[in-house]
């Protein structure tokens, strides 16, 4: 892919781009359409493009494996530690409205954080199961 600089020139103007749009479906999930599947997905994506223009190893080298597993648990725990303050703090499992001193805000936080732990996951997932069938050995 070394001799395809038109492609190298666009994903270095484009890849950017598709990062920042990633964090603007993230955070306007909660006020439309998106959230933190489609903003994860886009992430992958931008990793994805990263990795056919470069080359896998080069890409596995800017988001290690470790970094992506590690990722992928962190997002479950804020996932999961939004549902459990919930609970300690006298509601449900995922009840947000106990998370804040207004229960509107309580909701906003909830589905923020929810919304991020859920981003963050798929896009490690995504990527790290890129560079799991890109990074196999043709027989």
């Amino acid at each position: 892919m070394k001799q395809q600089l038109i492609l190298r020139i666009a994903a270095k103007f484009f890849i950017p781009f598709i990062l920042l749009f990633a964090l603007y479906v993230q955070f306007h999930g909660d006020y439309g359409p998106g959230g933190g599947f489609q903003a994860g997905v886009i992430f992958a994506a931008a990793f994805v493009l990263y990795a056919l223009i470069w080359g896998v190893d080069e890409a596995k080298r800017v988001v290690p494996p470790s970094l992506l597993q590690t990722l992928a648990a962190a997002g479950v725990l804020i996932y999961a530690g939004t549902g459990v303050a919930g609970i300690l703090l006298g509601g449900t499992f995922l009840d947000y409205g106990v998370l804040r001193h207004d229960p509107v805000h309580g909701q906003h936080l909830g589905i923020l954080l929810v919304e991020l732990g859920v981003g963050i996951t798929v896009a490690a997932v995504m990527t790290t199961a890129f560079f799991l069938f890109a990074g196999r050995k043709r027989p």
